[in-house]
């Protein structure tokens, strides 16, 4: 039976891949290495300092920069992100979510977040639905990002619930593979999954209980 559902954040609940795109290009333009949108698509779901090294190693000059260097890189793009989300508001809630989440909090079913981003507070903050949210996982707490399960086990324990209670919602297949890889069942929006949907307008209680049978 489920009693927690777990949202992935970044196309999911709101789509930030527009802002994220624009801060990569920039830092990779400024270390003479050009991206386009359909690379920017193998980036999702993978932590901020996967997701440099893998710009780097397209540009083959992963071995031009330390650790250091790396770390201060990955900062900066951070920094130009976050002022990108400045232009963040209520509006940018993903169709139906917002009223998926009020469903889904008044049948008594705790809701987690397992998002990589760090800014993920921030953002739900900006969404208005930070209040709305039971339980946070953080992403600097967890030994490895997704594909490995880490970030969807710690957030199944923070709202208090077993797996086998839970379903996550997903919209990268690192972060599909993620639940599969701790028999979470999933929701996959645009993305294989268990359960697939075209967009998140399609959820509710009754299509996710699907996964109940």
């Amino acid at each position: 039976m489920i009693k927690g559902v777990i949202f992935d954040l970044d196309g999911v609940i709101t789509d930030t891949a527009k802002f994220h795109y624009i801060a990569w290009k920039n830092l990779a333009s400024e270390l003479g290495i050009e991206i386009d949108e359909k690379f920017n698509e193998t980036l999702k779901g993978i932590p901020r300092l996967d997701s440099l090294i893998k710009i780097l190693e397209y540009g083959g000059v992963r071995q031009k920069y330390s650790d250091t260097d790396i770390d201060s890189l990955a900062d900066k793009k951070n920094e130009e992100y976050k002022l990108l989300l400045e232009e963040l508001s209520k509006d940018d809630i993903l169709p139906g979510i917002e009223e998926f989440i009020d469903e889904l909090r008044s049948n008594n079913i705790k809701i987690g977040l397992a998002s990589v981003s760090k800014n993920a507070p921030t953002i739900l903050k900006k969404l208005e639905l930070i209040e709305k949210i039971d339980f946070i996982a953080d992403p600097s707490k967890v030994a490895k990002g997704k594909p490995a399960p880490d970030i969807f086990i710690e957030a199944a324990r923070g709202i208090g619930l077993e797996i086998e209670n839970t379903v996550g919602i997903e919209d990268a297949e690192s972060g599909v593979k993620a639940m599969r890889a701790c028999n979470m069942r999933s929701v996959g929006i645009g993305v294989e999954a268990d359960l697939t949907l075209k967009g998140t307008s399609e959820l509710s209680l009754e299509v996710i209980s699907m996964l109940d049978k």
